[in-house]
């Protein structure tokens, strides 16, 4: 069958790791302007690498530095953005999966008008992008809250954050609706239990109860998708509004069926968020989770009738690495992944993170959500960190990446040859930015070189890896050629 002739080929970034003018043209603080870079902490440290405290963030308030806040300079993408442009569309790109910020829009999230400067900075985005021939699929919510409303209501536990992301969106709708298309609510969606702070400005040293104000934050996210979408497709006929996973492919670690058990209830949890918006409402093992934990939500009727009516078009997934679960711990050599620690599957090798390669978990993924949703779905994140080398001759030989997309792609293809459907797949990321998780620019997933290293120093040249070339062929081809 091989993929469909109007596949959207192309990358992901989100505009807090690439867009750097944390200060510039109105915008105002988000939670990625106050992550750190630390060098003194194990990178495969997660917890650590992503923890924050009140006094951090105070501090980071006062603190104009850009050296160990890089996502506060990213990679210039805002003064810079038409030069890479030109770059994907080079590489032939159908789409480009990029994000709004909160924060150059509503600086504090509580503004009763936009900040015009921010939403003419995507116009020319966008503009540029048609120009190129590049479609758009825009988050709305990709780890980049207002750091106001984090600090003033706890971020996404208190209701009232839902009617200010509504409005945040509506406005994009209005401004945007002869330019963008595809939308998704909220980036991995799933997080807020890994990183309630990056993912829903919920201050942890701050909450009285930290699992019930997680939950608390989901369910207020749900709501705002489910209106937001209704907004959407009121806004922008024709639109469509996806939703995304952080899809956390987990193995049974042996045949024990209390292994099983382990890795089903660990992908049960995991599937979760993404049931809620295709469904529109909540799987019954949630409920009686939460029953057992002692978490009460706060839900209304009317917000679970919002969910019902307004469920999503599309489901799109990050996909990277799986993991393997035992119900002894005990049995398992740990390691870490996208912003979680699992067991060590001993039959697959590890990146430098310690994040597992696993092509075929990404078949086994498009086939268990196709299954699981029936709805089109869209791979937005896949990738490999890896530590690059300009040579003096100014080439980057990174053959292990390559070989890393190849073995990915033909999993890919064969799930659509088994009846997946599949819209497009975006690689995260098409252009060296700062890591999520680390803050470090030496973890470099782009198949376009960026001249900066951690602490900020280097010229911003891009240079095109080896990787760029066969990229470019694999788009030409649609597929078909992968060597």
């Amino acid at each position: 069958m091989g993929l469909r002739k109007d596949f959207l080929w192309g990358g992901a970034i989100a505009a807090n790791q690439v867009e750097g003018a944390w200060n510039i043209d109105g915008k105002g603080l988000s939670v990625a302007d106050v992550a750190t870079y630390k060098p003194n902490v194990d990178v495969k440290d997660y917890r650590k690498q992503v923890g924050v405290t009140k006094s951090d963030i105070e501090k980071a308030i006062q603190d104009t530095d850009t050296k160990y806040y890089p996502k506060r300079r990213g990679i210039d993408f805002y003064h810079r953005y038409p030069e890479d442009l030109e770059l994907f569309h080079e590489m032939g790109f159908k789409a480009l999966r990029l994000s709004i910020a909160w924060t150059r829009i509503f600086p504090t999230g509580e503004e009763f008008e936009p900040n015009q400067a921010g939403l003419d900075y995507y116009k020319a985005m966008f503009n540029k992008m048609h120009e190129l021939g590049i479609e758009p699929i825009v988050t709305l919510s990709h780890y980049e809250m207002p750091l106001a409303l984090a600090s003033k209501y706890n971020g996404w536990e208190n209701r009232k954050v839902i009617d200010l992301f509504v409005r945040f969106c509506k406005v994009c709708f209005e401004t945007y609706k002869n330019d963008v298309k595809y939308w998704l609510t909220f980036n991995e969606i799933d997080s807020v239990t890994r990183h309630p702070f990056t993912s829903a400005g919920i201050i942890p040293d701050q909450t009285d109860n930290l699992l019930q104000a997680e939950y608390q934050a989901f369910h207020h996210q749900f709501v705002a998708s489910a209106l937001v979408t209704k907004s959407c497709h009121e806004v922008i006929p024709g639109s469509q509004v996806g939703c995304m996973l952080t899809k956390l492919t987990d193995y049974p670690n042996s045949s024990d069926p209390r292994d099983v058990l382990a890795s089903f209830n660990k992908n049960t949890m995991n599937y979760f968020p993404a049931d809620v918006q295709v469904f529109g409402e909540y799987p019954p093992l949630v409920l009686n989770y939460f029953k057992k934990q002692k978490i009460h939500i706060d839900m209304t009727a009317s917000d679970l009738e919002i969910l019902k009516e307004n469920t999503v078009d599309f489901v799109t997934f990050s996909y990277y690495m799986s993991l393997v679960s035992s119900y002894d711990e005990n049995n398992l050599t740990l390691t870490t992944g996208n912003t979680i620690v699992g067991g060590k599957n001993p039959h697959l090798p590890v990146t430098e993170w310690g994040w597992t390669v696993d092509p075929v978990g990404l078949r086994i993924s498009l086939l268990q959500l196709y299954d699981r949703y029936h709805k089109p779905l869209m791979i937005v994140e896949n990738g490999m960190g890896a530590k690059d080398e300009l040579t003096a001759d100014q080439k980057i030989h990174d053959d292990y990446r390559i070989k890393y997309f190849r073995a990915h792609f033909n999993e890919m293809i064969k799930a659509v040859d088994a009846g997946v459907d599949l819209l497009g797949y975006t690689s995260w990321a098409p252009i060296d930015l700062v890591s999520a998780s680390t803050s470090q620019m030496s973890k470099r997933y782009g198949f376009i070189y960026v001249d900066e290293d951690d602490l900020g120093n280097g010229s911003l040249k891009r240079y095109r890896k080896d990787s760029f070339t066969w990229y470019q062929k694999v788009i030409q081809t649609n597929g078909t050629s992968l060597d």
